[in-house]
């Protein structure tokens, strides 16, 4: 298998390359298509910035083991350069800087809608300033509506859920939950955590106006060590639910102190299946966490199942294993919208993804183009142990997986969207 990888930090890069016998000549000879993560490699939410740019590294080597991208002058492999901007928005708009000053065309970001909103409005006056050198944005991550609404952007494209898409499915299962009563919502104190509470309540004051909101508590992102205060806030509520779109370890201390406060509530959440979360819950979380996501290990079927153990096979460590399906499609999108444009200018790109379909086995994407939100199935999935239940994979390996409780097709998931975007002719 074949890897071409750039590792760096905001003020500087270096281009390792290693290649196999694997690899066609011509692709070692012509120029790499070089795409630049932004994202935090170091800090409190390091741990997610190594599990995209694992999942990215993957989903490259993949592309560059069948010989990379075509162009007119032949093949070229896929290269990624990652800055690491401190989970901060003036880090990121200086790793921006670096990374255009070096010509990269593909910019790829998404733990931190606040970063991601930055890097819009940044990249549409840089390709309005410098149109010979324009950039695109491709988010896998940063779910803030808005995104894709009235911050819409020719430039930008989302390969995730929005929070609204995401929440509307867990809303659904809530809905048909005759238990649920009284439910708390918590959230980091940044634009995606206000977004995720306020859409909680409009969504469950539609769909189930006999629920009562029995608390809620915005915190510092990436500030609190100790959630104890707040699960005690939550139980003393008598909150029989909590819905959170907390990630990373604010999420994975949360779920921690719900356990040690010996909590039954039951858990929704954007995130809850990987980065420590069902460690730390252990039994506690058994039939009462809820995630959703695009995909997980154990939606079953050969090549579902295939597509899992070759990234487990590649990342063996335990603590590497948190996979998303959204990173692999996108860089697969992106490589046939190239192909497709004959160029890597970002115009013309833009141009060949808008529409564009993604299908295999067990997912199948359009990106949509009135807005350049990725339309796709999502899964409400719950926690059980491993080899219980049909799940055959645990995550992190600590004995607990998740089951598809309700599966929706991507008709289901796709929500209006209020985007006026100006495009290129």
């Amino acid at each position: 298998m074949c890897l071409l990888l750039c590792l760096a930090n905001s003020a500087q890069a270096a281009a390792p390359t290693v290649a196999t016998a694997a690899t066609p000549a011509a692709a070692l000879t012509a120029a790499p298509i070089r795409i630049g993560m932004i994202d935090g490699l170091s800090g409190a939410f390091s741990n997610a910035g190594e599990a995209v740019q694992r999942n990215l590294q993957i989903a490259i080597e993949r592309i560059n083991a069948r010989g990379g991208v075509r162009l007119p002058d032949g093949l070229h492999l896929l290269s990624l350069t990652s800055f690491d901007n401190k989970q901060g928005v003036e880090e990121s708009l200086t790793a921006l800087k670096h990374l255009t000053d070096q010509q990269i065309p593909f910019v790829v970001q998404g733990n931190s809608s606040a970063v991601a909103l930055a890097l819009v409005d940044a990249i549409n006056k840089h390709n309005q300033r410098v149109p010979d050198h324009r950039v695109l944005f491709l988010n896998y991550s940063a779910v803030d509506t808005t995104l894709t609404n009235e911050k819409c952007s020719y430039w930008h494209f989302r390969f995730d859920a929005h929070a609204d898409m995401r929440m509307h499915a867990l809303t659904e299962v809530i809905k048909a939950d005759s238990r649920a009563k009284k439910i708390y919502l918590i959230g980091q104190d940044y634009s995606f955590g206000r977004q995720v509470n306020q859409s909680a309540r409009t969504m469950l004051a539609s769909k189930r106006p006999d629920i009562s909101i029995v608390g809620e508590d915005l915190h510092p992102i990436g500030k609190i060590k100790d959630f104890a205060p707040y699960a005690a806030k939550i139980k003393a509520s008598g909150a029989d639910t909590v819905i959170t779109g907390n990630w990373g370890n604010d999420l994975s201390l949360l779920v921690k102190a719900a356990r040690d406060a010996g909590m039954t509530t039951k858990f929704y959440t954007f995130y809850g299946n990987g980065l420590g979360a069902p460690a730390a819950l252990g039994d506690a979380g058994l039939g009462r966490v809820r995630a959703v996501a695009e995909w997980h290990p154990n939606v079953g079927g050969a090549d579902s199942d295939a597509f899992y153990q070759q990234f487990r096979q590649r990342y063996p460590d335990p603590r590497d294993d948190y996979v998303h399906l959204r990173m692999q499609v996108m860089i697969e999108m992106l490589a046939t919208a190239i192909e497709k444009a004959k160029t890597t200018e970002a115009a013309a790109v833009a141009r060949a993804l808008e529409g564009a379909h993604f299908k295999n086995a067990f997912h199948d994407a359009v990106m949509r183009a009135e807005d350049h939100q990725l339309i796709q199935p999502l899964y409400v999935s719950v926690m059980q142990k491993k080899g219980e239940n049909g799940v055959r994979f645990d995550n992190e390996g600590s004995g607990y997986g998740f089951k598809t409780e309700r599966y929706f097709d991507a008709g289901l998931t796709a929500l209006p969207s209020s985007c006026k975007m100006l495009k290129l002719k």
